[in-house]
């Protein structure tokens, strides 16, 4: 059996989760944010799935992945069946999940190439 170390390709890698942010590469945010494999918007103005509007959501169906994950919480929860819809329309995958669970998968993801976002929400504190 052949074993191999795992070295981060070319694409971003969320390190960590914390209670006041999250660290990307060898950077701290305490604000949401989107995250694509070489893409990272800072400053999204989401706060809560209550944020979510088919305007909020756009930066993440303008990249036209093929799944966005949104991680919010520490237990799963879905946003407003209207931006479930946008999402449907578009014919882009949704995965809502914690906030940790969406860092791992995303991680992963990225490790398999995919066309994957993650749409990470922060609650201001």
């Amino acid at each position: 059996m052949e074993l191999t170390e795992h070295r981060p390709g070319n694409y971003h890698v969320v390190r960590k989760i914390t209670a006041d942010g999250i660290q990307i590469d060898d950077t701290s945010y305490s604000e949401s944010l989107i995250l694509g494999a070489r893409l990272l918007e800072t400053s999204w103005p989401v706060r809560s799935y209550a944020d979510l509007s088919s305007d909020s959501i756009e930066p993440l169906l303008t990249h036209q992945p093929e799944v966005v994950l949104l991680g919010f919480g520490e237990q799963q929860s879905f946003p407003p069946v209207e931006v479930q819809r946008h999402f449907l329309r578009a014919g882009v995958g949704l995965e809502c999940m914690t906030l940790a669970a969406a860092a791992r998968t995303f991680n992963v993801l990225m490790s398999e190439n995919r066309r994957a976002l993650a749409g990470l929400i922060l609650p201001t504190r």
